[in-house]
C-alpha cells in the first residue's frame, strides 16, 4: 500500500471572507429605504404643509388682528380671545354644541354597538354590509335636504304618518325643543352605519376561541359580550367616539340646510357661529380666534378622552 498523502484542511477565511463579499451592505440599503420612505410620503407631506400646516398658521395670525376682508388686518394682540371671554353667543353656541355631542354620539354609539354585534353574532352577510354604508355616501347636504322634506311640518311624510296614527303634527326643525334631537336624529341616520362597520372590524379580530370556551361555561349573549367583546373592543370604540367627537363639534352642513341656527339660536351650534362672524358680519379676526379656541378644545378633549379609554393598550396582548 502506498504512503497516505496529507490533504490540507480547507480555507475557512476565505470562506468567510465570500460569504461577506455576497451581503449586501447594510447600511447602504438602509438608506435606500429611507430615500423612497420619502419619495413616497413626499405628497401627503405636500398636501398637509399646504392645506393643513399654511392655513392653521395664517388663521392664528389673523386671530391677533382686526382682518375684515375689506381692509388690510391691523395688528391687536389678544383683543379678539378677551372679546370672545365676554361674548355670551359664543358661549351659548358651545353650549348648544356640547348638546348635540352627547344626543349625536351617545345615540349613534349604541346603535352603531347593537348593529355591529348583531352582524357579528348573527350574520355576516356582505349585502347587508353594504346597505349599512349607502347613508354614510350620501352627500351630508342632500341628507340635510331630504330630512328637511321629510319631517316638514306641513308636507313631510312623516308629519302625515304621524297625523294618520291620531298623534299631530309636530314641526321638528321650527320648534326649540325638538330641533336639536331632529339634527342629531339626522346625523345618527348618516353615521351609524359607517361607525358600525368600524367596530364590527374590530370585532373581527377578538380570537373566537374565547367566546366557544366562555359558552362552554354556560355564559349568555349578554355576559359574553360585557366580559369579552367590550374590554377588547375598547381601543377600536376609542378610535370611534374620539372620531365622532371631532365630527359632531365640526357639525355645520345639516344645519345650514335645514335650520340655519335656529329657532331663536336653538340649532347655532359653534361652527355656524363662526361661519356667521366670518362671511355674514365678516369679522374674519374674531371668527379665527373662535376657530382656534376650538382646536384648542377639541385637542383637550381628545387628549382626555384617549388617555380615560387607555386607547394604546389592548388587552389582547
Amino acid at each position: 500500500m502506498g504512503a497516505k498523502t496529507a490533504v490540507a484542511p480547507p480555507d475557512q477565511s476565505s470562506g468567510i471572507r465570500a460569504d461577506a463579499a455576497r451581503e449586501p451592505k447594510r447600511p447602504g440599503r438602509r438608506r435606500d429605504d429611507r430615500k423612497a420612505a420619502w419619495l413616497f410620503l413626499a405628497p401627503a407631506l405636500l398636501g398637509f404643509l399646504v392645506f393643513y400646516a399654511y392655513p392653521t398658521i395664517r388663521g392664528v395670525h389673523y386671530s391677533l388682528t382686526d382682518y375684515n376682508m375689506l381692509a388690510p388686518p391691523n395688528f391687536v394682540g389678544a383683543e379678539n380671545y378677551t372679546q370672545l371671554i365676554g361674548d355670551e353667543q359664543f358661549w351659548n353656541a358651545l353650549k348648544v354644541t356640547a348638546y348635540y355631542v352627547v344626543l349625536n354620539i351617545g345615540s349613534q354609539t349604541l346603535l352603531a354597538l347593537l348593529l355591529a354585534t348583531l352582524m357579528h353574532r348573527l350574520t355576516r352577510s356582505v349585502a347587508l354590509r353594504a346597505m349599512l354604508l349607502v347613508p354614510w355616501l350620501v352627500p351630508n347636504v342632500t341628507v340635510g335636504l331630504l330630512w328637511m322634506w321629510l319631517l316638514d311640518a306641513n308636507l313631510g311624510f312623516v308629519n302625515h304618518v304621524l297625523d294618520a296614527l291620531g298623534l299631530g303634527t309636530s314641526g321638528f326643525f321650527t320648534s326649540p325643543d325638538l330641533a336639536m334631537p331632529a339634527i342629531a336624529a339626522v346625523n345618527t341616520w348618516a353615521y351609524t352605519g359607517y361607525t358600525a362597520l368600524l367596530l364590527y372590524a374590530g370585532m373581527l379580530q377578538v380570537p373566537q376561541h374565547l367566546y366557544e370556551s366562555a359558552s362552554l361555561d354556560g355564559a349568555g349573549e349578554w355576559r359574553m359580550f360585557h366580559r369579552i367583546t367590550l374590554p377588547l373592543l375598547r381601543p377600536v370604540l376609542a378610535l370611534v367616539l374620539v372620531v365622532s367627537l371631532i365630527g359632531s363639534f365640526q357639525i355645520f352642513d345639516t344645519i345650514a340646510v335645514t335650520t340655519k341656527g335656529g329657532p331663536v339660536g336653538a340649532t347655532r351650534v359653534i361652527y355656524y357661529y363662526i361661519y356667521e362672524q366670518a362671511f355674514a358680519q365678516f369679522h374674519m379676526g374674531y371668527a379665527s380666534a373662535v376657530a382656534v379656541v376650538l382646536a384648542l378644545v377639541l385637542g383637550v378633549l381628545t387628549a382626555v378622552q384617549m388617555r380615560l379609554l387607555r386607547a394604546s393598550r389592548s388587552d389582547l396582548a
